[in-house]
């Protein structure tokens, strides 16, 4: 087969360092923006971008040409340097060690913008703790809870 194809659409999600609320409604609008540039950057298709204010959800189309490893480390990488710009309050912030990455069927996608675009609302009533053990639990994903939180 003389051309590479590839359709993974995956649900990204990742905390700042010790789920430090530091995110706050002034700032995310760019950074949200920031990222999927980041993203965009790197060929990969980003459908969205949302979050609260201590970690952020991404529904991406990851490149042929790119892990998802490598992408996280973009994603990350950047933005922290970014943010560290943008107020004195943010001057040594810093994203979690790990991440999360969820593949999603092309017939969820709907579903997955939809819940990124609720989080403010999903929030009020359950933690990113609670949230992130969904994830895990959903997609059988074994874990140590000594090892997951910094």
């Amino acid at each position: 087969m003389p051309q590479s194809l590839s359709y993974l659409l995956t649900h990204i999600v990742f905390s700042t360092k010790d789920r430090a609320p530091l995110l706050d409604a002034t700032v995310r609008p760019a950074l949200h923006a920031y990222l999927a540039t980041v993203a965009r950057n790197v060929d990969c298709e980003c459908f969205r971008v949302g979050g609260v204010a201590d970690h952020v959800h991404l529904a991406v189309r990851l490149s042929r040409t790119i892990t998802m490893a490598q992408l996280v480390e973009k994603l990350k990488t950047s933005s922290s340097k970014w943010l560290k710009t943008q107020s004195s309050a943010l001057a040594s912030f810093s994203w979690q060690r790990g991440y999360g990455a969820f593949s999603v069927g092309r017939s969820d996608l709907d579903a997955l913008l939809h819940y990124i675009d609720n989080q403010e609302k999903h929030h009020h009533t359950g933690s990113f703790q609670n949230e992130y053990r969904a994830f895990l639990t959903k997609y059988n994903i074994e874990y140590d809870e000594r090892y997951v939180w910094e």
